[in-house]
């Protein structure tokens, strides 16, 4: 790959301007560690968005071992492991956008990946479009507990980008949607670390994690 940034945009640019079957726009192109290069891929596509660490472009049969989100490949319904689990100061990033005709979709942070007997959920956010709302709760050994849906207003939109970040603080989860703080949801599972999974499911499509 080309020494200088300019020459990766050059790569970059000329890549999806002759059609060479990348198929998507450029993304953001940065250097350091984190987000090198970010391409807009078809889904079914078998490259996929990865975190950089230490300079090092993991391809599409590695894993990154640096990453706080493992994941295989952006397509929804979506599993990936949180290194080390949650812990106060941690956030997690959520990128995509909406699908034209959504019902719902959630995004879920686990102790696990276990379906039978299914996995704690430390919190489960719910975006349901017929109603407006963004409900949010948990399940501890197999117990639901009391879901809440106060909103100051419903942020997502049809066919729209959106960004969701989760950043875990002592006593809660505190909820940001597109850079504004929309709700707090207090811890029901002490253990924060054992929150080591994130799924995500429903009507949209991812384009970023972190």
């Amino acid at each position: 790959m080309a020494g200088t940034v300019a020459e990766r945009d050059a790569l970059v640019s000329a890549a999806v301007g002759t059609g060479t079957g990348l198929g998507g726009q450029a993304g953001h192109l940065r250097s350091g560690a984190g987000w090198r290069l970010r391409m807009a891929l078809p889904q079914r596509s078998p490259f996929y968005l990865q975190k950089i660490e230490d300079g090092h472009l993991n391809n599409s049969l590695g894993s990154p071992v640096q990453a706080d989100v493992y994941f295989p490949r952006l397509i929804v319904p979506f599993c990936g492991h949180i290194k080390g689990g949650m812990r106060p100061g941690k956030k997690i990033l959520v990128m995509g956008i909406v699908d034209l005709n959504p019902e719902s979709f959630g995004i879920s942070l686990t102790c696990g990946e276990s379906e039978d007997p299914p996995a704690d959920v430390a919190i489960e956010l719910k975006a349901v479009f017929t109603e407006r709302q963004f409900v949010r709760n948990s399940c501890v050994a197999g117990e639901w507990g009391e879901e809440q849906s106060s909103i100051p207003y419903f942020p997502f939109i049809p066919d729209q980008p959106f960004r969701v970040e989760i950043l875990c603080e002592h006593p809660r989860f505190r909820i940001f949607v597109d850079g504004h703080q929309l709700f707090d949801f207090y811890h029901r599972i002490e253990t924060l670390s054992a929150i080591d999974t994130i799924k995500i499911n429903g009507d949209l499509q991812l384009t970023k994690l972190g």
